[in-house]
């Protein structure tokens, strides 16, 4: 087994790793900005060393200080986290020609997943279902216009490189088009550095599920069940569950089996998600493969008792996986509230500075992933996550009753949080009822309150 994995991220993530690699008598290296000096994940490591300053592009987005500091301790492995540069296959081709091992998929797997419009094609060859769309990138007004008119109105403009919401944009008629189509280009290339786009049919209320995949080196590739990721923002997920309540056992099977068909069309090894859109009528359609860990990961761990940071790091090293799809068990219901820095009441405007007031809950099926403590100051310059709650139930009441009651116990002040809107989401008949979609935050919130903020999204 490795000896010793350098961590290339912050925060949550870099703890979460930090405990996998403990776990599995594996000594760590942290990485940091000169902004996360006092941070947990900094004290929590065999080792750290600092890599820049505290914009993300002079620190954690630094492959040559990541690297160097990789050489200096001697690590035979990096892991990535999430967000940063966890799906950048130059970072990961840079890795393996050190000697050092990436925590991930291969680079090749990585960047036809990356491209968007690449991986339309590769799914449809897959017979995995796609939203129609074009088939390639949109090279000017006209062609867009055209292709909107083929599939009608209302159509998504999105970026080919995009992630995040970046390069976006919904158009309801031509006039619109002409100018969402300008406006999503610009944005890629600001994002992304590539200013190609495509356009799909635009689904209204659809329901976002998405699949845990693990696949070794040695060609076997399973999932771990779905998880239910509609209850968003902006394209930015804020609560997440597993399993996902209201679909049939027969759509499931499929979705499970296009699923595991996706991950082999890219050649997939490693921890991965195929993320699907699901419409009224129970069709199901293909968006994307994000190449890495998930956010959201806590929620299939809870149920099914696999621990999937670990899983990472043994296929990363060789192993086969130490069990077929069969075997697989799922157990009773999880969610996930992820708990930001963010004013809900004044458009989600961030709200970094000091935590003066700390207390995280506790107790009978409840888990907390943060990296805060009493006295540390959220930062301005990262993403705003402070801490992600998560609960487990026998069955999918029993896991809202336990995450109330931890919602309850939750005290982070004086910043804003999340907090009162995950309570007042749970509290929704409709959402008790499992009938969410993506649409359903405008459905209870609506009005300006929607337009957040630009958030410095880093991680």
């Amino acid at each position: 087994m490795f000896h010793k994995i350098l961590i290339a991220n912050r925060g949550e993530i870099a703890i979460r790793v930090i405990r996998a690699c403990r776990d599995l008598g594996i000594r760590t290296v942290a990485v940091y900005s000169k902004a996360d000096r006092d941070s947990l994940h900094v004290r929590l490591a065999d080792e750290a060393i600092c890599i820049g300053e505290t914009p993300a592009a002079e620190s954690y987005l630094n492959i040559p200080s990541i690297i160097s500091a990789a050489e200096i301790a001697d690590v035979d492995a990096i892991h990535p986290g999430y967000g940063f540069l966890a799906e950048n296959p130059h970072f990961a081709e840079i890795c393996e020609s050190c000697q050092i091992k990436f925590i991930g998929p291969k680079p090749e797997s990585v960047r036809l997943a990356g491209d968007k419009s690449l991986a339309r094609e590769t799914m449809r060859k897959a017979k995995v279902p796609v939203i129609p769309g074009s088939k390639g990138i949109i090279g000017d007004q006209a062609e867009a216009l055209r292709v909107a008119k083929k599939f009608g109105y209302p159509v998504i403009i999105k970026a080919k490189a995009g992630g995040g919401g970046k390069g976006m944009k919904i158009a309801h008629n031509d006039g619109k088009l002409v100018n969402a189509f300008l406006t999503a280009q610009a944005e890629a290339e600001a994002a992304f550095g590539d200013r190609g786009v495509y356009i799909e049919k635009y689904m209204s209320e659809p329901r976002h599920i998405e699949f845990q995949i693990l696949a070794d080196r040695h060609g076997s590739i399973l999932h771990l069940g779905a998880r239910d990721c509609s209850v968003q923002r902006r394209h930015q997920k804020l609560i997440e569950e597993s399993p996902a309540p209201g679909l049939s056992k027969r759509l499931m099977k499929k979705m499970g089996e296009a699923a595991v068909r996706a991950a082999k069309a890219f050649q997939y090894e490693n921890v991965g998600t195929v993320e699907f859109l699901v419409d009224e009528e129970e069709r199901f359609y293909f968006i994307e493969m994000n190449t890495r860990l998930q956010v959201e990961h806590p929620v299939t761990e809870m149920i099914t008792g696999i621990d999937l940071v670990k899983e990472q790091i043994r296929i990363a090293w060789g192993q086969k996986l130490a069990f077929h799809q069969d075997a697989v068990r799922f157990n009773g219901a999880a969610i996930e509230c992820r708990i930001n820095a963010e004013d809900p009441d004044h458009g989600f405007l961030p709200s970094p500075g000091k935590i003066e007031t700390l207390y995280l809950p506790g107790g009978p099926h409840v888990r907390v992933d943060s990296h805060i403590y009493a006295g540390y100051t959220v930062s301005p310059y990262y993403d705003s996550l402070v801490a992600k709650l998560i609960a487990h139930g026998k069955d999918r009441l029993e896991a809202i009753q336990i995450m109330l009651r931890a919602l309850k116990e939750t005290t982070i002040g004086p910043i804003k949080t999340t907090v009162p809107l995950h309570e007042k989401i749970l509290n929704r008949p409709r959402f008790r009822q499992g009938r969410v979609s993506t649409n359903f935050i405008e459905s209870i919130m609506g009005g300006p309150s929607l337009e957040p903020q630009e958030t410095r999204k880093a991680g």
